[in-house]
């Protein structure tokens, strides 16, 4: 029998469990352009956080791996490898920054999953038939 006029009611999915993931980025201070430590000290500061970034990045897409290799008379000639990730993270959080030894700036950062899931369902709110009236 086929319905013409139906209700359908949705009720939203939520996953079981939520991972949290971790990550550190690492910049070192010498490296840094500035005029004064305290100034390469900021950078390197930024730097590790923007490290820390890419390899939750890295986490959560995965990597880009290209690679060519060719060869002559048997014999390999030339061989490239790049890598790359592309990404947005969001909901990431600044656990510690600190340095490590002399010339070393680590940042810690967390990216809990029900933090992005909580964003994802901002904006998708993804969901599953609960019921469906025919009338």
């Amino acid at each position: 029998m086929y319905y013409s006029d139906k209700q359908v009611e949705w009720e939203y999915v939520q996953p079981e469990q939520h991972p949290v993931l971790t990550a550190v980025g690492y910049a070192p201070i010498s490296a840094q352009m500035g005029n004064t430590d305290s100034a390469k000290m900021l950078m390197a500061i930024k730097a590790s956080k923007l490290d820390a970034y890419k390899e939750l990045a890295e986490q959560v897409y995965g990597q880009r791996i290209d690679t060519q290799q060719s060869l002559a008379n048997l014999v390999l000639k030339d061989n490239d490898l790049k890598a790359s990730v592309e990404g947005v993270i969001r909901g990431a959080q600044v656990v510690k920054t600190y340095p490590v030894g002399e010339d070393v700036y680590a940042t810690e950062l967390s990216l809990d999953f029900q933090k992005v899931y909580d964003i994802y369902l901002s904006t998708a709110r993804p969901r599953k038939i609960k019921e469906i009236t025919y009338y």
